[in-house]
């Protein structure tokens, strides 16, 4: 018999408690950063101060949730914990910047201290965070605050869940046993897991040890045998979790949803939803403004070669097919003669028999061609980082013949992307080109974004493929 531990019962104090703290931490931040930089804590005197401070308090109780801030701690790693803390708090910090700009009020504060606040505010709840994932691994270490848990299923599915359990030690999860129909398998250990018996034998099983949680991991055929589990546990107060058979997919950013009360699996979504999209407008935008701003002198100078060296317009514009299938003009310095392509002749990839200009040849091996795209970013049509867009006579084309080619346009086309950074441009292989896309869309997140757009600056701009 397990004993069990207080902390397994009041697990969701901690949420509650962590929703009360970090408005809380973000205040002490303030102060703290106030004391550094004035060398005085009299912040109470100054009224503009306290009206952003208390801004900011009612900011991260509205916008850490919808980071996820407060779900279930146990089925998350310390990197991962701090990577949301990193993206809800510098959403925060930017939001209240965009409101002291918009208001015309930014030179009212002092840039040392909203500096010294966020890099405080961010110091905290990280902290205090560690402290708490260091106290439950420490109690998980002496046997408490542990979740013992038996699978019904020792087929691949529940192999798979078992293997999960065993690369995420911080969830606190612990499997004591695998029950299965298969008589062959009935005695067999699988990675410190025996197979006690068969699922008939899981009520006995659950009268002499205790558990915490029963996982159901059979396949989607075996409806009536999960029936009949659900059925022979019912005088039991136990958890019982169905491990959805949806490994044979081929999925697309998976997730579980609720549509009108009713649980449903996504298979395969946008993840530019809800939360993400905002968080995704605002990086986008931003960063396309301050980038935009900062290159202007570049842009103008490309602009006069380009006109000097060739006749015709600066820019080249054509149409490319983003989200959800979404046509736009995509921008792009001109770098080849006027009429290149006859018309009613349409050809894809051939970078290196098309007739550049002199100028051209540059930009396009240094891909300064594709600066324009940043006004496409600020309007909207492209993200700065996403799968490059093709021509809707390409889409139409590529659609029947490369798996998966259609699922690149559940998000927005980008400027650069993680196919891009690994290489494959150009006329290179459009399939792997595909899977980097939709490995991108599948693991997307704000963290992920940064990395590429510093990767492509070191190594994403001048590339062989580039022409």
């Amino acid at each position: 018999m397990f004993g069990k531990s207080i902390f397994r019962s009041y697990s969701s104090i901690i949420g509650i408690v962590s929703r009360i703290m970090d408005p809380v931490l973000v205040v002490l931040a303030a102060y703290s950063a106030y004391a550094v930089r004035f060398q005085s804590f009299d912040i109470y005197l100054n009224k503009d101060y306290r009206i952003l401070i208390v801004f900011a308090f009612f900011c991260t109780l509205i916008v850490f949730p919808l980071f996820n801030m407060y779900a279930s701690w146990r089925g998350l790693s310390i990197f991962r914990q701090a990577r949301i803390v990193l993206l809800a708090w510098l959403t925060v910090v930017v939001f209240m910047i965009v409101i002291l700009f918009g208001l015309k009020i930014s030179s009212d504060y002092s840039r040392i201290w909203l500096s010294l606040w966020a890099i405080f505010g961010l110091i905290f709840i990280l902290v205090v965070r560690t402290l708490i994932y260091v106290f439950l691994q420490f109690q998980r270490k002496r046997g408490k605050n542990i979740r013992y848990i038996i699978i019904a299923g020792a087929g691949d599915l529940g192999k798979s869940a078992l293997q999960q359990v065993l690369d995420s030690p911080w969830t606190g999860y612990k499997v004591l046993a695998f029950f299965d129909d298969d008589k062959n398998l009935i005695g067999k250990e699988i990675n410190g897991a025996i197979v006690s018996g068969d699922i008939s034998d899981i009520k006995k099983f659950l009268l002499h040890h205790k558990i915490d949680e029963v996982w159901i991991a059979l396949p989607l055929r075996a409806e009536k045998r999960m029936k009949d589990i659900l059925q022979g546990l019912s005088t039991f107060t136990i958890n019982i979790k169905l491990i959805p058979d949806i490994f044979g997919f081929s999925l697309l950013y998976h997730s579980m949803t609720e549509i009108a009360g009713l649980p449903a699996v996504n298979l395969s979504v946008s993840p530019m939803d809800g939360s993400n999209r905002i968080v995704k407008a605002i990086e986008d935008r931003l960063m396309a403004l301050l980038i935009l701003i900062s290159i202007s002198p570049l842009l103008l100078f490309i602009s006069l070669a380009v006109k000097i060296t060739s006749s015709g317009p600066v820019f080249y514009k054509q149409e490319r097919v983003s989200w959800n299938g979404k046509k736009f003009k995509m921008l792009k310095f001109r770098s080849m003669e006027e009429k290149v392509e006859p018309q009613g002749e349409i050809v894809w990839g051939n970078a290196q028999n098309k007739n550049t200009t002199k100028i051209g040849k540059i930009l396009r091996k240094t891909s300064l061609d594709e600066l324009p795209q940043f006004f496409n970013v600020l309007m909207g049509d492209m993200s700065i980082v996403g799968p490059r867009p093709e021509r809707s006579e390409f889409v139409e084309k590529f659609k029947e013949e490369i798996p998966g080619y259609m699922q690149k346009h559940m998000v927005k086309a980008g400027i650069t992307g993680w196919a891009q950074i690994n290489g494959w441009r150009g006329d290179t292989c459009l399939k792997t080109r595909i899977e980097h896309d939709l490995y991108y869309i599948e693991n997307w997140s704000l963290w992920f974004d940064i990395k590429i757009i510093l990767l492509t600056i070191f190594k994403g701009f001048v590339n062989k493929n580039a022409l």
